[in-house]
């Protein structure tokens, strides 16, 4: 089940995806998709639904974050070898953590709009890992159990205030519009193996990332229950698991960052698309 959110900010609506890809309104069903809409029961329940009987859209146009009322934007750093290896980072020894604010959240079409002064920001497409049931403490071979489903995320990063002026990686993660979440999310039961997904990203039309999340240091069960112990887990957290190599950080000698005018388009197979212009300061295009 491909489950999603459409229409203008503070305006949006429920829908699925059918498995002939019409997009279905939920309205008469539910209000939203919530965090409280990802608990199994619920998820349950929708899955049971005659989806023929749904309204068709037949153009959603915006479309929102898959879900509302996300409580933590877990991310994890430096998850993939060669990507650690193109930055000059060591391999870590145990999960690096640091997050998000959900204000940071935005539509997979969304604008990302470059913060003041910015000067090194950069893509990264990485899987994310939606919760569905309460963690705390889990053991990794239960840790799947939890998960609700899976999306695409762009950790859209600026280097110069993650790296350069001090402090936490945070302040470079965690500005306006550096988090494109969505198009859709698909329950996990849709997902077979979360470690054999294909993944890519193009900057203006030429390929710069193209891995799988095979090759993760720390797989997804592994995050799961190593998150879990240090903060509880509750329904609609976002963990996105790391990004595989092919950032401008890594370019050499020269690395070559987003500016006005970009385009980046980025997935995950059988976890849909995203595509976002760049734009320069400008807060009604955040704020609208």
């Amino acid at each position: 089940m491909k489950l999603m959110r459409y229409g203008a900010k503070g305006a949006e609506k429920p829908a699925l995806v059918d498995a002939g890809g019409t997009v279905r309104d939920l309205s008469g069903v539910i209000p939203d998709i919530t965090a409280a809409t990802l608990r199994p029961e619920n998820l349950k329940r929708l899955a049971e639904l005659d989806t023929s009987k749904l309204p068709a859209v037949a153009n959603p146009g915006r479309i929102a974050p898959p879900w509302s009322g996300m409580g933590k934007f877990i991310c994890i750093g430096l998850n993939y070898s060669d990507h650690a290896a193109e930055t000059g980072s060591p391999i870590p020894k145990e999960p690096i953590i640091f997050s998000k604010p959900t204000s940071a959240l935005v539509g997979c079409n969304d604008p990302v709009v470059l913060p003041k002064d910015s000067v090194k920001t950069d893509w990264e497409v990485e899987l994310g890992v939606v919760i569905g049931t309460k963690a705390r403490y889990v053991e990794k071979a239960d840790a799947l159990k939890y998960v609700a489903g899976y999306c695409v995320v762009n950790d859209v990063s600026e280097r110069e205030y993650q790296l350069e002026r001090g402090g936490t990686w945070d302040k470079g993660k965690g500005c306006d519009t550096f988090g494109p979440v969505g198009p859709w999310m698909v329950t996990a039961d849709e997902v077979a193996d979360p470690q054999a997904l294909a993944m890519w990203c193009d900057v203006n039309g030429k390929r710069m990332q193209n891995g799988s999340t095979a090759t993760m240091i720390f797989g997804v069960a592994e995050l799961v229950a190593y998150c879990s112990r240090f903060t509880t887990l509750w329904p609609g957290d976002l963990i996105t698991t790391g990004t595989p190599p092919g950032v401008a950080l890594g370019m050499k000698p020269t690395p070559i960052y987003l500016k006005a005018g970009d385009e980046m388009k980025l997935g995950i197979a059988g976890l849909g698309e995203q595509k976002q212009k760049v734009h320069a300061w400008d807060p009604k295009l955040i704020d609208e």
